[in-house]
């Protein structure tokens, strides 16, 4: 009992730094994806570094949601696959030590894993969606040019729909530029002008678009009129600075994705609604349990994995392991499209790429504890070879 706690240590030690690396690499491989947005708001719209900077620390709970069983996986497999290179998997058998009983630290790794993972889905990933939310309405406040997206209805701000084909950062031209303003209770203003232009005071936190050539349908709800006005200049006012935190609140609801898992769970539970957002928030639902609960299903696969690189090719384990990690994503990306499009349940979409390779991951196990590596399917490592030669 004492040589196999010795090892159940030896061995969850050596899973620590594979699986730190491949997290700060992993990590860092997702938010570079963000480096042309961050580098568009700080050269291009001023935006401050303190600022930038909490977007990214709000972000990562979405990186890490996916980038945890990743790591989880790939040092697992990297370990078992050093230790069988190393006859070290031999040696451990030679002293009568049963494959099976190496499970004990690497299900240890793969639970601690799974506990962080359901953290950062149920507490960290809606708390950093919320403060996006946030962050992201203060820092449009700081620069309009930033909520102004091209070819998109602008809603960021409260009473007004803005809409614009295309500007220039520089210049501040507005082409094609749709406005709705509906500020004033029971009249709506549907401003329209094919050129426009702003003008900013970011000290007193107030911009104006000066519209040009253009008209104005003013909409009296109460008496149902529509009066239609041309213009040749035409401004349109407005006051970023918020009235109070209360205001702040109501200028975005909560979404799916930033509601925590108690009022998720009462939103699944109602009866009533539209069907579309209950089967999105069923997909969410699950989407929170099933994903940390890879870690022990990709862990469980990545060991037998590991262990079998020892009695085949030395390059095999490694491609299996890219196979099956890619596999699942895809199963999960397709589980998420067809559950959403309510093809089958969202429980089903989100759950059985974990059953799947779980499945896999005993039956390799199994096989390569009676000394029967496991192999791809003849067609699918001609294909491989194919390629190679390619």
């Amino acid at each position: 009992m004492r040589v196999n706690t010795i090892i159940n240590r030896y061995i969850f030690r050596e899973l620590i730094p594979p699986f730190a690396i491949t997290l700060l690499f992993l990590t860092f491989v997702f938010l570079m994806t963000r480096i042309p947005q961050i580098t568009n708001m700080v050269v291009n719209y001023n935006t401050s570094i303190s600022d930038v900077f909490l977007l990214i620390v709000y972000t990562l709970p979405r990186f890490l949601e996916f980038t945890l069983p990743m790591s989880v996986m790939i040092s697992v497999l990297l370990t078992f696959m050093r230790m069988s290179q190393d006859n070290e998997i031999i040696a451990l058998k030679s002293g009568g030590v049963i494959i099976y009983r190496l499970l004990v630290p690497v299900m240890s790794f793969c639970i601690l894993g799974t506990i962080l993972t359901l953290w950062i889905t149920l507490c960290a990933k809606p708390w950093g969606n919320t403060a996006i939310a946030y962050q992201s309405i203060k820092v449009a406040r700081s620069s309009f040019n930033i909520a102004l997206k091209e070819r998109r209805f602008n809603n960021t701000f409260n009473g007004i729909m803005i809409y614009v084909h295309s500007k220039d950062i520089k210049t501040k031209q507005l082409k094609d530029v749709y406005i709705e303003d509906s500020r004033i209770n029971g009249k709506v203003s549907i401003s329209i002008a094919p050129a426009g232009i702003l003008f900013s005071d970011s000290k007193n936190m107030s911009y104006t678009i000066r519209l040009y050539n253009g008209m104005v349908n003013q909409v009296n709800l109460k008496t149902k009129s529509v009066n239609t006005v041309y213009f040749t200049t035409y401004d349109i006012n407005f006051n970023m600075r918020p009235q109070s935190k209360r205001s702040e609140k109501k200028i975005k609801e909560k979404e799916i994705d930033e509601m925590s898992f108690t009022e998720l769970l009462k939103f699944t539970r109602r009866k009533t609604g539209n069907k579309k957002v209950l089967n999105s928030a069923l997909m969410e639902f699950h989407e929170k349990l099933a994903i940390p609960f890879a870690c022990i299903a990709l862990g469980l696969l990545s060991f037998a994995l590991g262990l079998q690189s020892g009695s085949s090719k030395r390059s095999s384990g490694m491609g299996l392991g890219l196979f099956f990690f890619l596999l699942y994503y895809l199963l999960l990306a397709t589980g998420w499209s067809l559950g959403k499009s309510r093809f089958y349940p969202p429980a089903v979409g989100m759950w059985l790429p974990d059953f799947i390779m779980a499945f896999a991951g005993i039956y390799i196990l199994r096989r390569v504890a009676n000394e029967r590596p496991f192999r791809l399917p003849r067609f699918l490592s001609v294909y491989i070879a194919s390629i190679k030669k390619k």
